[in-house]
Parts: C-alpha cells; sequence; structure tokens
C-alpha cells in the first residue's frame, strides 16, 4: 500500500465511522418533526398498531409511543435515547413480567410521569396495576438470562468498536511507514553525502 492507497483507505475509514454515528433516520411507521435548530426531534408513533418499538433517531426529544399493541420493550432498545425529555407510553397492553422491568428502570431515570400512567394487562393477576406500583416479587423471575437478547442491540457498539481498531491500525502502519521513509531519505542523504567526500578525498590525493 502506497502513501496515497493509505490516505484513501484512512479517509475512508473515518467517514464510516462519522456516518454511523450520525443521526439515524425517522421509522418508517412514524412520523417525525424538527423542534428547531439542534433541539432534537418529535418521534410520534402513536396509534400505529406497533408491536415493538422501531429503532429510533438518537436525537429524539419527544416520543409518543401510546395507544399501539406492544406488550414490552427488549433490553437496550432505548439506551441510545440519551437527550430525550418527553415520553408518552401509556394505552398499550404491557405484560408486566420480569421482561418489563428494563423499562420501568429506563422510566424511573427518564420519565417518572410517563411511568406513572403505564398499567398491565397481563399477567392476570397484576392486571390495571400501575407499572411504577409493582415490585421485584409482582415481576417474577426470568428462566432465561436477558442479556443474550440485548446482544442484538449493540451492533452499531461493535461497528464503532471495529472502525476504531481499524483506523488506530491504519494510523499505526502510517506512523511506522513515515519513518520509514524519513529513515531512506536520511540513509541516502548520508549514502550521497559519504560518496562525494570519498570522490572529493580520493582526488586530493591524486593531485598530492
Amino acid at each position: 500500500m502506497n502513501k496515497a492507497e493509505f490516505i484513501t483507505a484512512a479517509g475512508f475509514a473515518i467517514s464510516l465511522l462519522f456516518c454511523v454515528t450520525q443521526t439515524e433516520a425517522c421509522p418508517r411507521s412514524c412520523s417525525c418533526k424538527a423542534l428547531g435548530e439542534r433541539k432534537g426531534l418529535q418521534i410520534d408513533c402513536s396509534s400505529r398498531k406497533l408491536k415493538e418499538v422501531p429503532a429510533l433517531p438518537v436525537n429524539t426529544k419527544r416520543l409518543y409511543l401510546q395507544n399501539n399493541s406492544l406488550t414490552t420493550v427488549p433490553p437496550g432498545a432505548l439506551d441510545s435515547l440519551l437527550s430525550v425529555e418527553e415520553v408518552k407510553l401509556f394505552d398499550n397492553p404491557w405484560n408486566c413480567d420480569c421482561h418489563i422491568l428494563y423499562l420501568k428502570l429506563w422510566l424511573e431515570d427518564v420519565s417518572e410521569a410517563a411511568l406513572a400512567n403505564i398499567r398491565c394487562a397481563t399477567p392476570a393477576p397484576v392486571r390495571m396495576k400501575p407499572l411504577k406500583q409493582l415490585t421485584g416479587n409482582e415481576l417474577g423471575t426470568c428462566k432465561r438470562s436477558l442479556p443474550i437478547k440485548c446482544l442484538e442491540f449493540f451492533w452499531k457498539d461493535l461497528i464503532l468498536i471495529a472502525i476504531a481498531i481499524v483506523t488506530f491500525i491504519l494510523v499505526a502502519w502510517a506512523l511506522k511507514f513515515s519513518k520509514k521513509v524519513v529513515y531512506q531519505i536520511n540513509l541516502r542523504r548520508y549514502t550521497t553525502r559519504g560518496l562525494l567526500l570519498w570522490r572529493h578525498a580520493s582526488k586530493n590525493h591524486k593531485l598530492h
């Protein structure tokens, strides 16, 4: 790989890293509205008969998911929403077993008001009870380990890590390559200078 090819490859890696970190497009099943310059988006996915939470833009400020057919939210599905300010999740048939714990904990950090408006549809012992009031005993214990499902939500992180590793390798290679080039240039200079000095010395020796 020559210097031009390296620059091209490094530029592509950096561009890809930049693109991956950009805001996602508006979900096709929802309507999106800009809230002003650098203020984020309002994502309205209400009354769409959704059975699962769609992939959401990272700059979501207002999220409306009420009046759908949501029963649970997979672990990690909302972790990228770091700047969300308003959430509506009521009027969904929430299944309040141990799998709903992720949503409960997320709403405790993000929106107590939204959590207070969520009522369970199933199972029967907790039907119509507010999710906020349920304890760990009422939510039950999952037989399967939840983190296995979480892996599918970390694909972006894995891509970022892979790109970062590739970029690091390319930069390290560039530094090594540049040192080698500098060494070769200096070696040629010293060789040329030594040859000139030797010729000059030989010429003077013949004259004497």
